[in-house]
Order: structure tokens, then sequence, then C-alpha cells
């Protein structure tokens, strides 16, 4: 079994000690078949590579994982793209669950309401929204961060996921036509947010600014999201 205390691995790519929220477990299934475990409890030997497609497809074409498992080792045809969508799977099945916790609201007024009041720690907007009603939204954000900092108060950053689009929201949750929508506070929420974190760091790209922070379509992560 995965040892859950455990806070930091080695990926077997770079051979960089990371914390485990930045990498992603592989595990041989029992066909010998290789496997994401995204939640790390699969028993048997884990293989750890850097939380990134880039870095799993990089694994895959260095054959990292025969290596560091020292066996022969069966691999689906596009790892890297069944490491996203298990990925967006866990993500998907979390806001279900936050939902059925009263701590997703969805529809462009509610939302608006909850960033006027601050009451959410976290907003989602479908990838295929309009540009307008993207800047609507994120605008009171940035003025959220901007009232925090002028105020002195730290640690204060609700992250902005823009992961998928409005068709994969909806098939997911039972819903219609989810552009905007929010979590709030709870353990559904936050559990929620953690696997957006981990589907964000995933799909980023890198970024020329020197910060050290990837990005997603261009926006940088916040510092607490990676």
């Amino acid at each position: 079994m995965a040892q859950r205390e455990e806070t930091s691995r080695m990926c077997a790519l770079t051979r960089a000690e990371k914390p485990v929220a930045e990498l992603i477990r592989f595990v041989l299934g029992p066909d010998g078949v290789l496997v994401p475990d995204t939640e790390a409890k699969a028993e048997g030997r884990g293989v750890w590579i850097s939380l990134s497609r880039d870095a799993v497809a990089e694994a895959v074409k260095k054959k990292v994982f025969a290596r560091s498992l020292k066996t022969e080792v069966v691999l689906p045809e596009d790892l890297a793209g069944l490491t996203e969508l298990r990925l967006v799977q866990r993500y998907l099945g979390a806001l279900s669950m936050a939902r059925k916790a009263g701590q997703f609201i969805s529809g462009a007024m509610k939302v608006r309401g909850l960033l006027d009041t601050g009451k959410l720690i976290a907003l989602i907007t479908a990838s295929d929204a309009s540009a307008d009603g993207r800047s609507k939204m994120v605008g009171p954000l940035k003025a959220l961060h901007h009232a925090a900092r002028e105020e002195g108060i730290s640690g204060f950053e609700v992250p902005h996921f823009e992961l998928l689009s409005s068709e994969q929201l909806g098939l997911a949750l039972g819903l219609e036509n989810v552009i905007h929508a929010a979590l709030t506070r709870g353990a559904a929420a936050q559990a929620a947010v953690e696997k957006a974190r981990r589907l964000a760091l995933y799909t980023a790209k890198p970024t020329d600014e020197g910060t050290g922070r990837p990005a997603v379509d261009g926006d940088l992560l916040p510092n607490g999201q990676v």
C-alpha cells in the first residue's frame, strides 16, 4: 500500500525530490499493464513522475517505467492522455459530490453574488465561455484579491479554474449550460479544489515570466495552487 504519510517522493524521470502533491504515481495492474494511480492508494510498487503531461510522455519515451520497476511493462497506447482522463474523472466526481453537499453553485447571477460577498473558495469557468462573460467574473475576483492585499490579509487567494467545457461540466453534473460556477466552504468543495489543482498542474504549460509558476490557458496559477 502506498505510504500516505510520506510528504515527498523522487520523480523517476528527473530524479528530483518533490512533494507528493506535485507528483503522480503509476503501478502495474493485475494484467501487467501500467496504469495511473491518481489517488496513490493502489497496492504494489509504484513509480512517481512529476505531475505534468509532458513529463509522463517523456517518461514513456525514455522507458523510465520499465527501468524503475525492473520488469517488463505493458504501456497503454496513450499513457499521458489516459492519465489526463483519469484526473478529469476524479475532478468531475468531486464536483458532483460538492453539488450533492450544497457546496457547488452555478449560474452567472448566483456566482456573481458570491464574488461580491467573498463567500467562495474557487471560481470555475467553462473553457468555452465568452470573453465578455469570463471578464465579468474574473474582474471581480481580481478586485477581491486586490482588496485583501490592501487590507494586509495574507494567504487569501481564490483560485480560478478554466479546465473543462460547459458540455463536460453539464454532462457530469446533470445540469444544462454550466458556464459559471463556484465552490463554497465545506469538505466536499475543498476536495474538489484539490482535484482541480492536480488537473490544472498536469495540463499547465511553462511561462516566460520567470515566476516559477505554470499557467493554464495563459493564466498563471496562484502560488497556493501548485
